[in-house]
């Protein structure tokens, strides 16, 4: 029997990835998490270490991602009922994939913070003098452009299902307001942290995919900074 060649390893590996990217929505929404990355990278001036750190942070997520989808499909092939064994071989990969995830946000915290902070810092002054009627309008816009936006994909009702999750849209523009105006540190975190609890909640009762809430989340906070920006 002929050895296997290079190529064929090759292109065995590329099939798994396209597998991958095909069948499972983690692995699409860390590949666009990844494009929005490195495109951030080219508007701010990392150093070449900063660089190879973050490479390095989303290989190692995408990675994490591929190997609990490995370990799943081998589980699934020799496991045909439920096993309380099988059950903690998935939790503790998709545990690793967590892992991963909590240490790509810590390293995006240390090394984009310095490089965004004077924007940052502009756009907190601008809503900190702003008139509070209008944070409130923003946030019935975006509640319009949510039942919009629903309206136009055509599926689930205003307030279950669909695309995006008018839930975490809600409740991360919520979030992004709240941090705007607060100067506290802690009052950031714990707005941010209940907005990933509404929207882990969705998928939760499988209301909403994974795909559907992210969605939300990034519409309910780019929309809200939109919307002031365009307000003044």
């Amino acid at each position: 029997m002929k050895p296997k060649k290079l190529v064929d390893s090759f292109n065995h590996a590329l099939e798994g990835i396209i597998y991958a990217v095909r069948t499972q929505q983690n692995v699409r929404i860390d590949l666009i998490a990844a494009l929005v990355i490195l495109t951030m990278c080219f508007f701010t001036n990392l150093t070449r270490v900063e660089l190879l750190i973050i490479t390095i942070t989303i290989t190692m997520v995408i990675s994490a991602e591929l190997m609990n989808t490995a370990i799943e499909a081998t589980i699934d092939l020799t496991s045909n009922y439920y096993h309380p064994l099988a059950k903690i071989a998935k939790d503790v990969a998709a545990g690793a994939v967590v892992v991963t995830a909590i240490n790509a946000v810590i390293v995006g915290f240390i090394v984009f913070w310095d490089k965004l902070e004077p924007v940052t810092n502009h756009v907190i002054y601008k809503i900190k003098n702003s008139n509070p009627y209008m944070i409130f309008v923003i946030l019935v816009i975006v509640c319009i452009l949510t039942l919009i936006i629903k309206a136009i994909f055509g599926e689930g009702t205003p307030l279950r299902g669909g695309m995006p999750s008018g839930h975490s849209t809600i409740a991360f523009s919520l979030a992004t307001i709240i941090t705007l105006i607060s100067p506290q540190p802690v009052v950031i975190i714990l707005s941010y942290f209940l907005a990933v609890i509404v929207a882990q909640s969705r998928v939760d009762s499988k209301v909403h995919s994974s795909l559907e809430v992210v969605c939300g989340a990034v519409f309910g906070f780019l929309a809200t900074l939109l919307l002031f920006k365009l307000f003044h």
